[in-house]
């Protein structure tokens, strides 16, 4: 939420309608005009009430209470109108609000299936709960937001035009009271604002260091350094402890400022009725009366500058829904060509990601048909990027990735997407059973070849140690499954599939043994006559591949079977004398110092 400036004044309100008048659903903008004149109407008419107190109060201060009671009748008769006016309109702000929110989640549901897979990388994806759930709800809001402002400005408006009219003097001392008031309440509200903002974030920052005391336990006791663990804790309690003083200190004045503004604002009017009672002969039951009224004009002066700030946060919620349904998809063709094989080719790929550097420069990769390739290289290199280029997460910058013979851009994503499977490093899986999960990737698949491609992956020793068997929930994103038993899942995913090419990011460095060999066998089953392109980790996977092709500084620098490159004495070999020669090492027991690192 930002809020340079908490009032609500005409250039901010129209600012505001603005953002969010390109998000009224279709349809609705002639219902929701009414609505907004209706509100004004009843808001008017609330002034009127009020402006009616004044010659009731005069005939009560005159002693006149049979011309009182004439007057108390149309003011009775204006609340119980207004009674029910405001039961209407309630109702009817929330069947727009609620039209509001589901033309939201529709047109934002929609939006999502069709952008750019790469636009969710980063932390732009994770943004969406929070746009999705709270942007929407402050947005559609707003008609009750705007019910509430048209009320404080259309209603004090209206009192002013009979307080001047009843008396031109004590109205003008109104009005001019009036942008005081604000500029007071204003600055009350900011400075209260700031010493929050300070002391919510330095209560943040505690949290987040208690809770990474607490998960830091194992380790601080192991090695000794709990105290020294603490004291990054201990100083975010006591920053905690000198915001909150400061937010007591500072917020006093805060606090008080707008409320001794309104109070001097009531004060001077009333001082200017006496005057004016004292010195030109006003009466004063009509003083009072008048008074009264100038009060009722004032007092919801607060309330707007509160809604100013909420307004602005509407603003900024309708912005960013705004940029999200503005972000346009990658281009499709209405009627795209056809895939014809299985082979991949990639040629001359230059990609950057936005605002970054050139991570591809001129790459070349072909591969075969039917066959593994092992894409090898430094972390960080480029190599998820190839497999993320080929699935069409992203468009290149130049240069072109064909798979089977047709241009990515030239086929359709439901054509391109039949013929692929993605496994990734991470993996995520859907909060439901582990047999839902595996018929994810082929909803039209039989029980029987859910538990074929389940037991290909080896997810049916998994299921046969979870207590509800097939009928386990694996938790949001699989969290009640160990990393290498996700993939696992994944891999069976990908076999029900039964896609011709699969993309896989062979992640097992962080893995136990058993698990690391679970997945190193359900690989090699997905492998069986399929062309695969395997981010390659173990050194057997590298091995066993039909092509191992070497990423170095954004294009492919080698080529060809492992006993080629080897031959080559080139990349690849230095690579693999490297992981030879860090697969050779083991801890041992040393006579002396108890342990020494010995290659075996």
């Amino acid at each position: 939420m930002t809020s340079s400036t908490n009032t609500a004044g005409p250039a901010g309100t129209a600012s505001v309608a603005g953002s969010l008048r390109g998000l009224v659903p279709a349809g609705q903008h002639r219902p929701l005009g009414w609505y907004l004149a209706s509100v004004a109407g009843y808001a008017v008419s609330e002034g009127v009430a009020f402006g009616v107190l004044f010659p009731l109060l005069t005939a009560l201060f005159d002693g006149d209470t049979t011309t009182a009671a004439w007057w108390l009748l149309p003011l009775t008769a204006a609340a119980v109108a207004g009674w029910f006016a405001h039961y209407y309109l309630g109702s009817r702000a929330l069947r727009l609000s609620s039209v509001w929110r589901r033309d939201l989640y529709n047109r934002l549901g929609g939006k999502l299936v069709t952008l750019p897979l790469g636009w969710f990388d980063g932390t732009r994806g994770g943004e969406v709960p929070q746009l999705v759930i709270g942007d929407v709800a402050r947005v559609s809001s707003t008609v009750f937001l705007a019910q509430a402002l048209i009320s404080v400005v259309a209603t004090p408006t209206t009192i002013a035009v009979f307080l001047l009219g009843f008396d031109w003097r004590i109205g003008l001392a109104a009005l001019i009271a009036v942008p005081l008031v604000l500029v007071a309440l204003s600055v009350s509200r900011r400075l209260t604002e700031r010493s929050e903002a300070a002391e919510n974030a330095a209560t943040t920052e505690a949290g987040s260091r208690l809770v990474e005391f607490a998960g830091a336990q194992p380790t601080l006791r192991a090695t000794g350094q709990t105290a020294a663990g603490r004291a990054a804790l201990d100083d975010a309690l006591a920053d905690q402890h000198r915001a909150s003083r400061r937010k007591i200190v500072r917020s006093l004045p805060g606090e008080y400022i707008g409320e001794i503004g309104l109070q001097l604002a009531l004060t001077a009017l009333f001082l200017v009725g006496l005057a004016l009672t004292t010195q030109d002969g006003l009466e004063p039951g009509r003083m009072i009366a008048l008074v009264v009224l100038g009060i009722s004009l004032l007092r919801p002066l607060d309330a707007l500058v509160g809604l100013g700030g909420i307004l602005q946060s509407c603003a900024a919620s309708a912005r960013r829904i705004a940029e999200l349904l503005a972000v346009e998809p990658l281009p499709e063709p209405a009627d795209g060509k056809q895939i014809g094989h299985a082979g991949i080719e990639l040629t001359d790929v230059h990609f950057s990601y936005p605002d970054g550097p050139e991570v591809l420069t001129g790459l070349n990769l072909t591969v075969p048909a039917g066959r593994t390739t092992a894409l090898v290289g430094a972390s960080g290199g480029g190599k998820t990027t190839v497999t993320k280029l080929i699935a069409r997460f992203h468009d290149v910058g130049s240069g072109s990735v064909r798979v089977g013979g047709v241009d990515v851009r030239d086929v359709t994503g439901r054509e391109l997407f039949g013929h692929i499977a993605l496994v990734f490093q991470d993996v995520y899986l859907l909060d439901t059973t582990i047999e839902e999960n595996i018929r994810f990737g082929n909803p039209g698949a039989t029980e029987e070849q859910v538990r074929d491609a389940a037991r290909r992956a080896q997810v049916d020793s998994i299921v046969a140690r979870l207590p509800n068997g097939w009928a386990s929930h694996v938790g949001e994103g699989g969290r009640l499954l160990s990393g290498g038993e996700r993939q696992r899942v994944a891999i069976a995913r990908a076999l029900c599939k039964d896609a011709p090419i699969v993309l896989l990011d062979e992640a097992t460095a962080s893995l136990d043994t058993e698990n690391e060999a679970a997945v190193h066998d359900a690989i090699a089953e997905l492998a069986t006559d399929r062309t695969v392109l395997v981010i390659a980790h173990r050194l057997d996977t590298i091995i066993r591949a039909d092509q191992i092709a070497v990423l170095d500084g954004g294009r492919i620098v080698e080529c060809g079977t492992h006993p080629e490159l080897v031959a080559q004495d080139g990349r690849y070999a230095a690579f693999w004398r490297e992981r030879e020669r860090a697969r050779g090492w083991r801890l041992t027991t040393g006579a002396r110092t108890g342990t020494a690192g010995d290659r075996g």
